[in-house]
């Protein structure tokens, strides 16, 4: 599931045209982070890294929509933010991945 998500996301991003191509080079390179680190977790938290892989989906629907709701993208940048909490601990890597690419995003205007 999460190659799919990510294909989908990359997808996305490359439509995406606010921000710069640094940004968007930056973007995808954390969405490779993203996709190592959330199959590490499915091996141990199968349901949690479901829940990242669909909220990181939803997040890039949201960003690509041609009529764009800046309460859904904030509210699938945050959902996506709450989904890595609690993994700071076990999985530090994740989390800082999932804050900069929220942080990311949201300094690119999504």
């Amino acid at each position: 599931m999460i190659d799919d998500t990510v294909r989908k996301m990359e997808d996305a991003i490359r439509k995406i045209q606010a921000g710069a191509d640094a940004d968007k080079a930056g973007l995808l390179s954390l969405l490779a982070t993203l996709k190592a680190e959330v199959q590490r977790l499915s091996l141990t938290h199968e349901e949690q890294a479901h829940s990242i892989a669909s909220l990181a989906d939803m997040a890039a629907h949201e960003v690509t929509r041609r009529a764009k709701s800046p309460g859904l993208m904030r509210h699938s940048r945050d959902g996506l933010a709450l989904a890595g909490e609690g993994f700071e601990a076990s999985h530090p890597r994740l989390v800082a991945t999932i804050n900069e690419i929220c942080v990311m995003l949201a300094r690119i205007g999504i």
